[in-house]
């Protein structure tokens, strides 16, 4: 049994390398994904994983698969759907989520017809669904790299961010960090899908960031707990993904989104928090 679960690793190099590139979205994306859904903003990171699409159709455009080029890309695409999305809200009569909506269409089908105007129909599938088997050491340095600033800024912002979920009047009333601290985290969204989509592509990178975050909710009382449960939903995930894939020859980034999604079912059924099996059991008098 052991062997079966370290023999792919043990023998093949792009499996190793594929398992550092999911330890490392497992440590950045999870935590992110958390924040999104305390703020009721979880159809937001859906939206921002179609809208790098049409910067990494770009840079693919220009400099054909390059890491550089279609990271730069994508971080500029996705940066600037955000900012355009909360500028549309503040300007016209649209409210936020009408405005990503618009833009979020608008991604998909641009970055499509980018790609195809160039690539294969293969380019096109790299895009979409990502290659974490063939993640090479500049892939990995990036999803590192994500990976800490990642973390270290959530450190850094992580009182004010906590408090803007849960009473954002109160931080706006006693210090002026509420906007900074917005910015600050949809920057770092549109980092973690940026290292999500090298790995997983632009439509499956959202997947690891929300689905362990959302089952977190059925285990945890507390953002910290939250967020070490979903890290580690998401790194189990994973590396059932990667064996999944290498035993049953499936395709690999949507057998590690499908994984998450069973933890996140699982999680509903028996979450010791709010679960429906939990639910339905007799409580006591005055627990009811």
């Amino acid at each position: 049994m052991i062997d079966a679960l370290t023999q792919p690793f043990a023998e093949f190099a792009f499996m190793r390398r594929a398992l550092i590139g999911c330890l490392a979205l497992s440590l950045s994306a999870p935590p992110i994904g958390v924040f999104l859904v305390l703020r009721r903003m979880s159809l937001m990171g859906d939206v921002m994983g179609h809208a790098i699409l049409p910067g990494a159709a770009i840079g693919f455009l220009l400099a054909g698969l390059s890491l550089f080029a279609m990271s730069v890309g994508a971080f500029a695409s996705g940066l600037a759907v955000a900012l355009a999305a909360g500028l549309v809200a503040r300007t016209t009569i649209l409210r936020e989520d009408a405005s990503l909506a618009g833009f979020y269409l608008v991604s998909l089908a641009l970055g499509v017809l980018i790609v195809s105007m160039r690539g294969s129909n293969v380019d096109l599938l790299h895009v979409l669904f990502g290659t974490v088997l063939a993640l090479d050491d500049a892939a990995i340095l990036l999803l590192a790299a994500i990976a800490t600033v990642s973390l270290a800024t959530l450190a850094v912002i992580y009182r004010p961010l906590v408090l803007e979920c849960f009473d954002p009047q109160f931080l706006r009333s006693v210090s002026n960090l509420s906007s900074p601290t917005h910015l600050i985290f949809l920057v770092l969204v549109v980092l973690n899908l940026v290292a999500g989509f090298q790995a997983l592509g632009t439509l499956m990178a959202v997947g690891i960031m929300l689905l362990p975050a959302v089952a977190a909710r059925f285990w945890a009382a507390d953002v910290s707990g939250m967020i070490l449960v979903a890290m580690a939903g998401a790194f189990v995930a994973s590396v059932a993904g990667l064996l999944l894939s290498y035993y049953a020859n499936l395709p690999t980034g949507p057998a590690i989104i499908l994984l998450c999604g069973v933890f996140y079912l699982v999680s509903m059924l028996v979450g010791v928090r709010g679960g429906l099996v939990w639910g339905l059991l007799p409580r006591k008098h005055l627990e009811a």
